[in-house]
């Protein structure tokens, strides 16, 4: 796949997104299939450069983002391109549909994808039952949204029920609020919300952890469009409630950078090369108001290995992709993997 995809790429570019979405991730899944009735090997062929964030032993820093496996179908085959961890979701507690179609775009010109989405999942119980199937013994975040019909002022029981469902299958447990594709879920990063969601989580989590005798690191995702500071606030409620780390940063609603494209009108979160410098920035502002404490995880515009060299040197302990991964291949996750020390 990673010396195919370079010719394959043109063709997937010719059909509508999320139907190439799909096939490419159908026809990884046939290669890794074919390959392991070969060879007999299920795991991956991974470079191993491990490092220990989180209390955890990841085999390296590159990790795939939440959001191009939402349900968990495609985990073995994932991990055979050598990410050093894999993060499933965003996934509710129950299933749903998500927006209308057409809510994924492509824009080549800036190497960008803009997509509304809406958490289109078949729910945690469909993607419990992919995790138990799958052969993967590596680190495994699940990303835990919340149902688009469920009111805003009873988000923490949705975030609260995903937890206790993915806790004793995850290695980690990341809460999205920063989506800007369910309708007000980013209101839940400011004030005294945010700080009462994150006490309930905390709670819960020391409760699941004296329950099944496991910790399992609970993590933050955040959006790129927050002033310093909102970052700043954030960054104090998670040193005082302890939460284990923080991912910087989800989509941005910003269009600056693409505002004379055909596309730009359209509503969703930005993803890809337009994001990048901002989600450094986010990096660098939690980095100084964190120092060392919690660890950061740097998503957002990271297409080369020079990108994610950026990311490491602003401040952060592991990298994730996805829409790099979606122009440049997986050879980009080889690249990384043997780039990052």
């Amino acid at each position: 796949m990673m010396t195919l995809y370079p010719y394959l790429r043109p063709l997937l570019f010719s059909l509508d997104p999320e139907i190439a979405h799909e096939l490419t991730l159908k026809g990884l899944a046939a290669l890794h299939g074919i390959k392991a009735l070969v060879t007999g090997k299920h795991s991956p062929q991974a470079k191993v450069e491990p490092i220990n964030v989180m209390g955890l032993n990841f085999a390296n820093r590159v990790g795939l983002a939440a959001g191009l496996d939402k349900n968990g179908d495609y985990i073995d085959a994932l991990a055979s391109l050598g990410f050093g961890f894999l993060e499933m979701g965003t996934v509710t507690p129950r299933p749903q549909s998500g927006n209308p179609k057409p809510r994924l775009f492509r824009l080549p010109e800036h190497q960008a994808i803009i997509n509304r989405m809406g958490f289109n999942n078949l729910g945690v119980d469909h993607l419990l039952e992919q995790v138990k199937s799958s052969q993967y013994q590596g680190i495994l975040g699940i990303n835990l949204g919340k149902n688009a019909a469920t009111p805003l002022e009873n988000a923490a029981d949705d975030y609260v029920q995903g937890l206790q469902k993915v806790y004793p299958f995850a290695s980690y447990v990341t809460i999205n609020i920063s989506s800007p594709n369910t309708k007000n879920l980013r209101q839940l990063q400011q004030g005294d919300e945010i700080k009462q969601l994150l006490a309930r989580l905390k709670t819960e989590q020391l409760r699941l952890q004296q329950e099944q005798c496991r910790y399992v690191p609970l993590v933050l995702k955040i959006a790129p469009d927050l002033s310093e500071e909102e970052i700043t606030h954030i960054g104090h409620l998670l040193l005082e409630f302890a939460i284990d780390g923080v991912i910087a940063t989800n989509t941005t609603l910003a269009r600056e950078s693409i505002a004379t494209h055909p596309l730009a009108r359209e509503a969703g979160g930005l993803s890809g090369a337009p994001v990048k410098q901002h989600a450094t920035w986010v990096v660098q502002h939690l980095a100084a108001v964190l120092q060392g404490k919690i660890p950061i995880i740097a998503a957002g515009g990271i297409m080369t290995l020079e990108d994610a060299r950026e990311k490491i040197a602003a401040g952060a302990s592991l990298v994730q992709i996805y829409s790099g991964l979606i122009y440049q291949g997986p050879g980009l996750v080889t690249e990384l993997v043997n780039g990052l020390k």
